[in-house]
């Protein structure tokens, strides 16, 4: 569907320039946070279909399946293994590791933050580890901001380095058609590196004052970690199918299965042996409880935006901006590749990282010919990917996780100021960036 399917256009206005206006105003209305970004774009996505740029069926095609099923899958089976205290347990577990000393504290919580955001969604880690966190620090009596900071700081960080760790990196495996291993043969290496780096910047902010005296100290090691295991039987159900979803991943190619079926499948199979665990009755509570837990605002989030980038591609804008995109860096790829790595990161301090990558990818598709071909520009998906993911760490906004521990933090009593966060933020976001362009240029050009 390109010319012909954009000629039915009301009042023969030029589809370009209505399916521009459509996504425009999409993207304002949700940097304005004043209508839920779902709604905004199951509207967006509407008026693409009732102005004539998109009809029903073309616009059910611009839908990513595989990214819905890989999200809704993933979010059925946290919400499950969740409910087994195994992610409690691992933050009173790092505390323990660390002989409860704050700034070892500090820097355990942030791995553990970064390693399980490379498997699960980032706004759900922060969720798990953030209350325990100030749990701990409230025992230790150290101030709570720098833990939450690093944690921001992990999430994003460690969200990078997998498929499914952040959701641009999602959309980019699914629509682009790169693997689990993919990503962690060619991101994880850097994020790595970026990992170590932040966690040393945050130990001279930090970390070398932090003091909690003797008592305080032996408080945290009293704690023990088994208590945080709620259910057993679960825990164990829930290590065994995460391990083989995870295997899945990664052989995910030579069994020729996509990521969705793999993470649906296994979160199908632990809601069947949750459900034979018990009663009717809490079985039926239990399956409700999950299927509330997935984030359909998100899921409903992508259906829209989705539809609009479809519409704004058949339109041809995408098209144009490509070809202008080449013509300003030459058509050289390790230029272009610069350009996307920064102009990635610091659009996606400030605007949503999730619309701006789903614009994008359409657009880097259309400059492949002028660069030489689909397998030439592979290195550009890396640098969109580590643009996007890292910059949202760049201020408040950049980030759903940015702002899920900023609310939580203000609820129990840790001021989180826009401008003071930025001041700290944007320079470890700028150095983050500036270590990724070191690397691909060391790799790629």
């Amino acid at each position: 569907m390109t010319a012909h399917a954009a000629s039915h256009v009301y009042f023969g206005l030029n589809p370009m320039w209505v399916s521009t206006c459509v996504l425009a105003a999409t993207y304002a209305t949700i940097m304005s946070e004043k209508v839920n970004r779902a709604i905004v774009a199951l509207v967006g996505a509407g008026a693409m279909i009732l102005v004539g740029v998109l009809d029903q069926e073309e616009a059910i095609k611009g839908v990513d399946w595989n990214t819905i099923g890989l999200l809704t899958g993933m979010m059925i089976l946290v919400s499950i293994s969740r409910r087994s205290g195994m992610f409690q347990y691992l933050a009173v577990w790092s505390a323990k590791a660390a002989k409860a000393h704050p700034a070892g504290i500090l820097f355990i919580l942030q791995i553990t933050t970064a390693v399980l955001s490379a498997f699960l969604d980032n706004v759900t880690t922060v969720l798990l580890i953030v209350p325990v966190t100030l749990a701990i620090c409230s025992t230790l009596k150290v101030p709570s901001y720098p833990f939450l900071f690093a944690e921001i700081f992990a999430s994003n960080i460690g969200g990078t380095a997998t498929l499914i760790g952040d959701p641009p990196n999602i959309l980019i495996g699914s629509q682009v058609g790169l693997s689990f291993n993919d990503f962690v043969y060619h991101l994880t290496p850097v994020i790595v590196v970026v990992m170590v780096v932040q966690a040393v910047i945050i130990h001279l902010l930090w970390g070398k004052d932090l003091k909690a005296s003797h008592d305080a100290e032996a408080r945290v090691m009293a704690m023990n970690p088994a208590e945080s295991i709620l259910d057993w039987r679960l825990l164990k159900q829930s290590l065994a199918v995460l391990a083989l979803v995870m295997i899945g991943f990664v052989l995910a190619r030579p069994l020729h299965l996509e990521p969705a079926t793999i993470a649906l499948f296994g979160a199908a199979v632990l809601m069947l042996l949750d459900n034979w665990a018990h009663h009717s009755e809490k079985a039926a509570h239990n399956i409700h409880s999950t299927f509330g837990d997935v984030e359909w605002i998100t899921i409903f989030f992508f259906i829209g935006l989705f539809v609009v980038v479809h519409g704004v591609d058949v339109g041809g804008l995408l098209q144009l901006l490509a070809k202008e995109l080449v013509a300003a860096t030459g058509g050289d790829l390790a230029t272009t590749g610069y350009a996307i790595l920064w102009a990635s990161a610091f659009l996606s301090a400030i605007v949503d990282n999730i619309p701006f990558v789903a614009t994008m990818i359409p657009l880097i598709k259309n400059m492949a010919p002028a660069l030489g071909g689909a397998q030439n520009i592979e290195p550009l998906w890396w640098t969109l990917s580590l643009g996007a993911c890292l910059g949202g760490n760049g201020t408040l906004i950049g980030a759903s996780a940015n702002l899920t521990v900023a609310g939580i933090g203000e609820r129990n009593g840790v001021p989180f100021r826009f401008v003071t966060y930025t001041l700290y933020a944007f320079p470890m976001m700028v150095v983050s960036v500036a270590i990724c362009h070191v690397y691909v240029w060391w790799r790629y050009f």
